[in-house]
Order: structure tokens, then sequence, then C-alpha cells
């Protein structure tokens, strides 16, 4: 009994923020489109300051850790593959489409939904996990399914450039400004003025709540109607197999030596999807699955959590 309520402890007030901002934005105290302005003041600057508070105040050496980085990648391009596979194979999808499915399957909500999870269960080191989730999302997964996805009809130029504009955009994300200057502060050893630090921790502190709320109000209109069959699959990938996929990794072929870091990437694994999933999935017409899909995860996400907590405290 205390375990289970230890554990609503830390996943109650997540949801029942996400749950605020849904009920804020459908009955009218906010509009739909003031999620995109709080949305966009988190990317923009609570999360950046976030990502540079946590690193700055680190050593590089506890920072870059190969086996968190390894275990992530290699546990995500697993379920990346796997889905592409049965997608494309199997249920003789387009590439584009089976891209979508892959990406809802491998990329989780590491910032809006991880880090407020991890930091409630595991405290300070969700800020490097959250980091560390960021360079293998931003400079791997990414990437990799956005030119797959265009490569379609053998497109080879196009999908080239398509890469290129992905690594020219990431130049221009905050988050990876707030990565870089966070591993660069903490490598040069220098004290951050008190001003300064208290400002960045202010804005760092905003993240959290802000991010859940903005994700409950983003679920507003979204439907499932006709799309059971490839939002139950989606679904499937994600908060089942991609949370066993990176505890075979860790288990058996790349083993976490933190114990802290380890539960963090179980954790990941078992959120739901990256909260601009339809955005991007809308460039090839593929928007109304990724919506769908969306919501049934992130709802859905709740018990998944709740189960890999029990488990991390059994």
């Amino acid at each position: 009994m205390n375990a289970t309520l230890d554990i609503l402890g830390i996943t109650g007030p997540i949801y029942l923020a996400i749950a605020l901002g849904f009920l804020c934005t459908r009955y009218g105290v906010f509009a739909k489109a003031d999620m995109q302005l709080f949305g966009k003041f988190t990317i923009h600057l609570a999360l950046p300051a976030l990502l540079f508070n946590a690193l700055s105040q680190r050593s590089v050496g506890e920072i870059l850790n190969g086996q968190y980085l390894g275990a992530y990648a290699l546990g995500s391009l697993l379920v990346m593959l796997l889905g592409l596979w049965w997608a494309r194979k199997i249920k003789g999808y387009s590439l584009s489409y089976s891209s979508t499915m892959a990406m809802g399957m491998c990329c989780p909500n590491s910032g809006f939904v991880g880090y407020p999870i991890i930091l409630l269960s595991l405290g300070p080191v969700a800020g490097v996990a959250l980091a560390l989730n960021m360079v293998i999302e931003n400079f791997l997964l990414l990437p990799l399914l956005m030119a797959i996805a265009d490569s379609q009809g053998g497109q080879s130029s196009r999908w080239q450039r398509v890469l290129g504009e992905t690594f020219r955009n990431l130049a221009r994300n905050p988050m990876i400004w707030g990565i870089l200057g966070g591993f660069l502060f903490s490598w040069s050893g220098l004290l951050m003025p008190t001003a300064i630090g208290r400002t960045i921790n202010l804005f760092a502190q905003s993240s959290a709540a802000l991010s859940l709320f903005v994700i409950g109000g983003a679920l507003v209109g979204l439907k499932v109607d006709g799309l059971k069959m490839p939002v139950t699959q989606i679904a499937v990938g994600k908060l089942l197999i991609h949370p066993l996929a990176i505890w075979a990794v860790v288990a058996w072929w790349v083993p976490i030596d933190d114990p802290a870091l380890r539960a963090a990437a179980l954790l990941t694994g078992a959120m739901p999807m990256l909260g601009i999933y339809t955005i991007l999935s809308q460039r090839h017409g593929h928007g109304a699955v990724s919506a769908a899909a969306l919501l049934v995860t992130t709802v859905l996400s709740f018990f998944t959590l709740s189960a890999v907590l029990w488990v991390l405290k059994s």
C-alpha cells in the first residue's frame, strides 16, 4: 500500500497538471492558441534555462555518461527498426507512414513529460538525463526518421537536403544551445554570479508545471475515430516495446552503472511520444494518426509509467 501511494505521489501531480491544462483549454479559460505561446516560452526560455542549470553545476565527466548514451541510443534504434519493419513489410504502409509510426514508437517526450516524472522520482539527475536524451533524439533519431520519410520514391537528393535542413534547425534550437552552454560553463570551471544564477533558476523552475499544462491543452480536440488499429500499434510500440527494449539493452549489452541514470533510461522508454510528433508528421499528411496516437499514449502512459515505477521500487 505504501509503495502504491508513493507511486501515485509521483504520477498523480503530473497527470493532474495535464488534466488541468486540458480542462482549462476545453472550457475556455485559455484558448488552444494560448498553448502555442506557453509552449514557445517553455521551449525558448524555460527548458534551455533548465538544461543550462543542470549541466553547468556538474563536472563534464559526470555529464558525459557514455553508458547512458549507448544504451538509450541502441534501445531506441532497435524499436525504430522494428517499427519500420512492421509498418513497411507486414502492414504494407508507405515509407513516410512507416516512418511516422516508428517515430511514435521510439521518440519519447523527454522534456514536457519525462523531466517532471524523473525529477519527482529520482531528483536532480533528471536534468542530466534530459540533456543526454535530447542529444540522442535531436542528433540521431529525428534526423534519421525524417530522412527516411523524405527518401520515399528514391529521391536521394531530397533526403540529403532534409538532413541538412534538420541540422540547420538544430543550430537554431534554444535547447541545444542550453546544452552546449551548460557543457562549456561546466568545462570552464567558472563560478556563476549569484544574480545571474538565481535568474536562470527562476526560469528553470517554471518549466515543469508549464510544460505539463501545455501538453494537456494540446490534447483538446484530438480524435481517434477510424484510426484504432495504427494507433494501437504505435501505443504498444511506445509504451511497452520501447521500455522493454531499453531494459534488454541495459541488462545484456550496455549496462549503466549509475542506478539513478539506469532508472531514468527505463522511465524515458515508458514516456508518451514527443509533443511535436503531430507537427513533424503533418508534412507528409499523417497528422490525423499522429494526433490520435499522441492522445491515446499520453492517457495510457499514466498506467505504464506507474508500472515501471512500481518495478523500480520493488
